[in-house]
């Protein structure tokens, strides 16, 4: 884990050059992405009812803004076809790592992985039960993901994912998870 990053809460002076960092990532880092999409997602969380102002977070090194991720309310469905569950829930069990960018003058220098860590013992201080991220299993299982079946969380196919193992859940502490079960399905933000 990298020692010179730091995290902190985002602030609306930051979101500009967040803007900026985000394009740059995904239209650097990706082939399914310029960006522009992951930009409308990051306001349509913070104008929503799942947003978690004090989990939206930027990475630093030096005062350089050099990552930017969020951790939200995700409600889990009892169904995979569409989302059931209650619109007026205000907080929920686990959140949900979505979106995470690094800076593309960065990549590949620990920086994602370090401030993932440091973002997860938050969530862990906020005592959640659990986070959920949609990705490469080759990163995200090296930082305690595990496909989210194993604890009887489901993907569904509201989502263009590439394998069922792209979805990962982890537990923030031993056994937290159990006793939580459902279906992850995206339509929820519809009804937001």
């Amino acid at each position: 884990m990298r020692r010179d990053i730091t995290i902190r809460i985002e602030n609306e002076k930051d979101f500009e050059e967040i803007n900026k960092l985000v394009i740059r990532s995904f239209s650097k880092g990706t082939d399914y992405s310029d960006g522009t999409d992951i930009v409308a997602l990051i306001k349509e969380i913070r104008d929503g009812q799942y947003y978690i102002p004090d989990l939206s977070l930027v990475a630093e090194i030096n005062g350089k803004i050099v990552g930017h991720f969020m951790f939200s309310h995700f409600p889990l469905s009892t169904t995979a076809k569409k989302a059931d569950y209650d619109i007026n829930i205000k907080k929920t069990e686990t959140v949900m790592l979505a979106p995470v960018s690094v800076h593309a003058d960065y990549f590949r220098q620990g920086v994602g992985s370090t401030m993932i860590k440091l973002g997860i013992e938050k969530v862990k201080e906020k005592d959640y039960k659990g986070i959920q991220v949609e990705g490469n299993p080759a990163f995200y299982n090296k930082l305690g993901f595990i496909m989210s079946s194993k604890y009887n969380i489901y993907p569904t196919s509201g989502w263009p994912m590439q394998a069922p193992e792209c979805m990962m859940y982890q537990e923030t502490y031993s056994g937290s998870l159990e006793g939580i079960s459902g279906y992850i399905v995206y339509d929820m933000y519809e009804n937001a």
